[in-house]
Order: C-alpha cells, then structure tokens, then sequence
C-alpha cells in the first residue's frame, strides 16, 4: 500500500495521496475486509504520518467588515452579465467551492425545505451536501429563474445553456469590479465567511460542516450534520442578514452565539 501511495505522492500530488489512504482505510479494508473476515483491522491507520503533509492553500480573501460592505455594493453594481453578477451574489450567501457554484443546478434546488442540495458525485468527499438557503439566498434564485430556470444550470455560459459558467467567470468579475487576485478570489468568499462566523462565537463543527471540509477527523467525532441542521439554517440566515447590514452601512453588533 505504501508503495503504491508513494508513487502517487511522487507526482506531487500529495493531497491526492493523502486522501487514497483514506479511502483504502474506508472502502476497502475498514468495511469490507474485515466484515468478512479477510482482514483483522485498518492497516492503513499505520501509514499515517508515513507521507508528506499536505500544505495549506491560502485563498485571497477580504475579511474587514467595512472592505466586505465595500464589496457588497461594488456587486450590486456589477455592469457585466445578471447572471454572473446573481452568482456572485449568492457565492457570498452560500460559500461554496467555485466549482460547485457554477455546477448548481435547477434541480438540486427545493424551495419548500429552503434546501440545496449538492448530490455525493459533485463533491470532494464523496458524501451528498446540504446547504440550508437564507430568504436572501432564495430571493436571488427566484430573480434569476425566470431567465434560466428552463435549463439544467442556475447559471449557465452565456454561448451554451448545455454548459456552466466557466471556471473564470467569478474571478474575472472580480477583477473587473477593481480587485487583485492577491486581494480577493472566487474561492476567497469561503475564508471570509469562516473567518466572521468563527469571530461572530459560531460553533467550530458548524461552520466545518457548512463549508465540507474534507479533514473530516478534523471535526468533532459526536457532530452530525442531520442533528444540527437546525443551528446551520440559523447560522446561514444570521449570516446572510449579517452580510445585509454590511451592504446598507449598519453597524453591526459584535455578539457571541451559542
């Protein structure tokens, strides 16, 4: 097993590497093997430490309330495309993988549950996603439905309703609306709402939940994301109301939640 996770962390791909091991420790050797009897435990739990960690990406990111307020009404007057400027408006609410942004589709979406719901073969770790919707976030799908809720894509290419946005459609907004990409990125709007909502007393496992992250041993053992799928949706709404008094100039009270 080793040798064959070298191999893989020999091209570089270390993250790569790390996660096969624990997809063998997953899959094949902790679930299989041993319930039938082929193996006596997950042998992969001794190869950990065996590769390089993997580093850290640091995604340019604006976290200063007044420079978010600032943002909020540079995209509200975004002069480009409605859609692209619908997708960044939600990119802000829901802080979501860029990928999994432009891949949203119509029928992921339940406006009853106030739901969207990303299927396992979307995601990084292989596992369905829910992300609760604040009014806010659905008042932006219900604006943009009637131009593009006739196709598969939320957001579709502006050449092909059969395709996405394109993975450049976010970033190169940005930087028409004047920011670097040493200042602030697609993916930047995930740090920034880690970042507020861990500053705001938000519970850590909450927030890991909502942003899928995939180190899941990172998070506490006993979070399950069904049983707190109530304390999301109140933090996604305190959020999106947050971001709202961000956008008008309010101040803003600086509270701990529990």
């Amino acid at each position: 097993m080793l040798a064959v996770l070298r191999k893989i962390e020999s091209r570089g791909a270390h993250e790569k590497a790390q996660r096969t091991r624990e997809y063998v420790g997953r899959v094949c050797l902790d679930r299989y093997a041993t319930q039938t009897g082929r193996a006596e435990r997950d042998t992969s739990g001794d190869l950990r430490g065996a590769l390089a960690p993997v580093k850290s990406k640091h995604h340019a990111s604006i976290t200063d309330p007044k420079a978010i307020g600032a943002l909020l009404r540079s995209i509200n007057s975004f002069a480009g495309s409605y859609t692209t400027k619908c997708a960044l408006q939600l990119a802000l609410l829901v802080f979501v993988r860029p990928g999994e942004l432009r891949q949203a589709e119509w029928v992921e979406i339940n406006f009853d549950k106030k739901e969207w719901r990303i299927p396992s073969h979307k995601m990084e770790m292989s596992e369905q996603h829910i992300i609760p919707l604040s009014r806010q976030a659905i008042e932006i799908l219900e604006d943009i439905q009637p131009l593009t809720g006739h196709g598969k894509y939320i957001f579709p290419s502006i050449r092909s309703t059969s395709r996405p946005i394109s993975e450049n459609t976010i970033n190169a907004a940005l930087r028409r609306m004047g920011y670097e990409k040493d200042e602030m990125t697609g993916h930047g709007f995930r740090s920034m709402a880690s970042t507020l909502l861990h500053e705001h007393g938000w519970p850590h496992e909450a927030i890991e939940q909502q942003l899928a992250h995939a180190e899941r041993n990172k998070v506490s053992a006993s979070y399950n994301f069904a049983e707190h799928l109530p304390k999301r949706r109140e933090m996604m709404q305190w959020w999106a109301d947050y971001l709202e008094s961000l956008f008008i100039g309010a101040k803003v009270v600086n509270f701990q939640k529990n």
